[in-house]
């Protein structure tokens, strides 16, 4: 399976509600950290809240997929911006998309991810057969995540025609 995704922005802030809804997508993953929202930020801004907004008017549900390991993180944050979520989802495993999709009624065909982490979101979304958004990480404040993403250059690099 590939580790190319199909779109790449500089933030979700870039994803245009209404061109989302034009391309047939009605579901829209999110990884929580580092995508949503910095670690360790425990409630949504005001502007994503606003994002949100303007996700469902265009008739796009928003739903948190969090691999966070902490019982309590993608809920409470999840709570704070009204949205579902699952957390703990094992990505890039993709019985968690699966199973979002079907509890939520939506196929593949009409689902998207957008995350920061090309081996857990994009791969995990491609091979659910789901369009595949990344976004550029908010921090990357420890050397773990400097070296993680560093793993990541040569992907990303190979995604440069796909950048707006």
């Amino acid at each position: 399976m590939t580790l190319i995704p199909d779109h790449v922005y500089p933030s979700i802030y870039a994803l245009d509600p209404e061109e989302l809804a034009r391309s047939g997508i009605r579901l829209l993953l999110a990884d929580l950290d580092n995508t949503l929202a910095a670690y360790k930020e425990e409630t949504a801004s005001p502007e994503l809240h606003d994002w949100k907004e303007q996700l469902a008017a265009h008739g796009v549900k928003l739903f948190i997929l969090s691999n966070s390991r902490k019982p309590t993180r993608a809920k409470r944050f999840a709570e704070s911006l009204g949205t579902p979520f699952l957390g703990h989802a094992g990505k890039p495993g993709t019985s968690s998309f699966f199973r979002v999709m079907e509890e939520q009624g939506v196929p593949a065909a009409e689902t998207a991810i957008v995350g920061d982490q090309i081996f857990t979101d994009i791969l995990g979304g491609n091979r659910s057969g789901i369009q595949t958004y990344l976004v550029k990480p908010l921090r990357q404040d420890t050397l773990f995540r400097v070296l993680r993403y560093k793993l990541e250059t040569p992907f990303r690099s190979a995604c440069k025609d796909k950048r707006i």
